[in-house]
């Protein structure tokens, strides 16, 4: 028996071993691979004109500094309309969006509850008033952002490469208001610098993470409206255009700035939600998965990265782990099998410590903090990863549903700008 397991455990940590190895490599290639070359068309860039989509749950407090970063733009106005989507708001979200020069739409629904229920009400009012070919692109925000005036500049030239599908980079505007908005910073950093800059450089297709994304009218109409409506609909869309070989396009110098939780509770809230929905997007996935699988080239690649990250990736890390726990048990015991878990904990705490410090190392200007709040986030950032394990363990087990997440940080983007 004890033979069996190491079998199987050695198999599974190799399997492990090549399965995520690109997670390592991603690490190096920004660095190793050059930017590739934007395609000249004569004439120069071709501007296009873009409609922005915000839903807004009483965000009346922040998202007057959204659409002022927005005005603030060295982009033609005459390009980039707003629109707002006041989704069962409370509160002023709605006057205050308007006086702001967006477009606004009242929703009330108690039925059909989240973002993605909001943005395809939104989408289909555009169609009603405007027709969807009024615009080349549609960009989502949410209401907390802030962006720096060169945005929409950066982001044409991504549109103009091609893409159907294209984000940028996703900073935060409250580096060090507690360890948990530190955690998140560096991990937002690392998911733009890292992974999506590094698919990018190689080729391949990106993934977007709630904000700063967009697509084209011709996508939009491919989608048929905006129909994305589990708890994660980043992630769904995401898994939608990745099995279809549907490239995602990046943008580095698309820069927005993003509030993140500042209370264990309002994160372990969010990401129960989040893991929720990663379950909700697997299991439904699943065919799509496995025709992506045999399409071949990019496309299979793109699948496959994305099975990693869904929960089918996380089972295999628990199989393994259990497997590893149940030799060290067989061999040594109680004591073996708590001196592997203590080995664990250490490891990983570790090995995303280095992470935060290289993320630190390779966006330390662009991050908007001192000194030795910045070094705050490379401690934090550990922790906020070993958190997700009884997030992740307990969501299964609790009611699927979407609530909001509270938004206070009015910053503006002349102080970002300083």
């Amino acid at each position: 028996m004890l033979e069996v397991l190491q079998t199987i455990s050695a198999i599974l940590i190799l399997v492990m071993g090549i399965v995520f190895f690109y997670q390592a490599a991603y690490l190096l290639v920004p660095y190793i691979i050059p930017k590739r070359k934007s395609k000249r068309t004569p004439g120069g860039v071709k501007k296009h004109r873009f409609a922005v989509l915000i839903a807004a749950r009483n965000e009346q407090s922040v998202i007057p500094h959204l659409l002022h970063s927005i005005q603030s733009q060295d982009y033609p106005a005459d390009l980039i309309a707003p629109f707002v989507v006041a989704d069962n708001c409370t509160d002023a979200s709605a006057d205050v969006a308007r006086e702001n020069g967006a477009v606004v739409y009242l929703r009330f629904n108690t039925e059909q509850v989240g973002k993605g229920y909001a943005l395809n009400y939104l989408l289909e009012r555009i169609n009603e008033d405007y027709g969807w070919d009024q615009f080349d692109c549609y960009m989502i925000f949410d209401a907390d952002n802030v962006l720096l005036p060169n945005y929409f500049t950066e982001m044409n030239k991504v549109c103009a490469e091609g893409y159907k599908a294209f984000t940028g980079y996703r900073n935060t505007k409250n580096v060090a208001s507690s360890w948990v908005s530190a955690g998140y910073t560096i991990w937002y950093l690392h998911d733009s610098c890292h992974l999506n800059q590094s698919r990018s450089r190689l080729g391949l297709t990106c993934a977007v993470t709630g904000t700063g994304f967009g697509f084209t009218t011709e996508l939009l109409k491919e989608m048929n409206n905006w129909n994305f409506f589990t708890l994660t609909e980043d992630i769904e869309f995401s898994t939608w255009c990745a099995v279809r070989g549907i490239r995602i396009g990046y943008c580095h110098d698309a820069i927005l700035f993003d509030e993140q939780p500042k209370t264990f509770r309002q994160s372990w809230r969010q990401r129960t939600r989040w893991s929720q929905g990663g379950i909700q997007v697997t299991f439904g996935y699943t065919k799509e998965y496995a025709k992506g699988l045999i399409a071949g080239g990019r496309t299979t690649y793109s699948t496959l990265e994305t099975l990693t990250l869904s929960l089918y990736g996380y089972m295999l890390g628990i199989l393994c782990a259990c497997i590893s726990l149940a030799t060290a048990f067989l061999q040594g015991g109680l004591g073996a099998a708590g001196i592997l878990i203590l080995s664990l904990l250490a490891g990983t705490y570790g090995s995303t410590f280095l992470l935060a410090a290289w993320t630190l190392v390779t966006e330390w200007k662009r991050i908007r903090a001192t000194t030795w709040q910045k070094i705050f986030c490379a401690f934090c950032f550990p922790l906020y990863i070993l958190t997700w394990a009884p997030i992740s363990a307990t969501a299964m087990f609790r009611k699927f549903e979407w609530t909001p997440i509270e938004h206070t940080e009015a910053v503006d983007v002349e102080s970002l700008n300083k």
